[in-house]
């Protein structure tokens, strides 16, 4: 797929979560069958530059390109010299924040907040364009503030009039938060009046879904969220299927443990033993999240004070899935195979 300058993989994309898609799950996912990965917000305050948490946020080394970082604020100046400061650092593509329903973002009037105040959308998209004049600046919004106010369609105008090559819709008002089902009318709306490509967002989580969601909608790819939690090789899954029209066999008990190991590495390497333990620590409950057994599995492992301790419990309770059949057994209820449940 051709999107803003590069060749990917497929129209597969891997949605910016806060404090998930760092690094080692950007390479994981795209490993694993993901044509792009946008990166975690960070913030346009560059006071917080030089903290620990947005000096990692912005760490791209050795990332699979395109690198593409997504920058969050409400004000015009800053968001331009934000995208210039992740430009010099290695983006290779801008993203604008206006879809996250966080209160802590929206209550500075930033993320999807901002879908209320369409001149300020305007001053913020002109504003981020002219400073990476040599860099694509992708949007992600949602369909509006709340059901009397989806504005979808109006903000396409405003972003395609700045200069905007690509626009993300997560099929949802910001008042929805993640509750209720997502809808995809809005974004079929949007697409069949745009001249940039669009991105469908929203309770995808199974190859049959990412399917009926391109078909209905017509967008040009599809961004998956919450469900690649714990299964990343939910790209691999969606790429067969949209190409062969099968799905792949169940995930094998030792592929998903070696994912997960070499995943926990990764982690352990990238935020250093403490944070990484903690980090690890969902990660892991996502993983085995329905497994035979997990819930125990899960309660001691959040005790466990040592690295060393974490792993061996991991490859414990994996040996173990492993003595019961090569392939993942999940407990009735909280099947990860039931994707609407981990929709994104």
């Amino acid at each position: 797929m051709e999107f803003c300058g590069f060749t990917l993989r497929n129209n597969l994309f891997v949605a910016p979560m806060a404090g998930v898609t760092d690094r080692p799950f950007r390479q994981l996912c795209k490993k694993l069958g993901a044509g792009l990965a946008v990166s975690e917000m960070v913030t346009s305050n560059s006071l917080l530059y030089g903290s620990a948490k947005t000096i990692r946020r912005a760490n791209h080394a050795g990332e699979v390109e395109p690198v593409s970082v997504q920058i969050a604020g409400a004000d015009p100046a800053m968001m331009a010299e934000a995208a210039r400061h992740n430009v010099a650092n290695g983006a290779q593509i801008i993203d604008i924040n206006m879809g996250c329903p966080a209160k802590k973002v929206c209550n500075v009037q930033a993320g999807s907040a901002l879908l209320r105040d369409e001149p300020l959308v305007g001053r913020i998209l002109e504003a981020v364009v002219r400073a990476v004049p040599e860099t694509p600046v992708t949007l992600k919004i949602r369909t509006g503030w709340d059901s009397h106010s989806r504005n979808a369609l109006a903000i396409l105008k405003i972003a395609e009039s700045a200069g905007i090559r690509a626009l993300a819709i997560h099929g949802r008002t910001r008042c929805q938060q993640y509750t209720g089902q997502a809808e995809y009318d809005t974004i079929r709306a949007v697409k069949r009046e745009a001249r940039i490509p669009i991105v469908a967002n929203g309770d995808i989580g199974s190859p049959e879904k990412a399917k009926a969601v391109l078909d209905h909608t017509g967008a040009d790819a599809i961004m998956i969220g919450r469900a690649a939690q714990g299964r990343p090789w939910l790209f691999r899954e969606i790429e067969h299927f949209l190409s062969t029209g099968e799905r792949l066999p169940p995930a094998r008990v030792d592929e998903i443990h070696a994912i997960l190991c070499a995943h926990l590495e990764d982690l352990y390497g990238f935020y250093g033993v403490d944070t990484g333990m903690r980090v690890a620590r969902k990660h892991i409950a996502w993983y085995t999240k329905g497994l035979v057994g997990s819930a125990a599995f899960r309660h001691a492992m959040n005790q466990l004070p040592t690295l060393e301790q974490q792993r061996q419990a991991v490859n414990d309770f994996f040996f173990r899935l492993a003595e019961q059949g090569e392939h993942l057994r999940y407990s009735d209820g909280e099947n990860s195979e039931a994707p609407d449940a981990l929709a994104a």
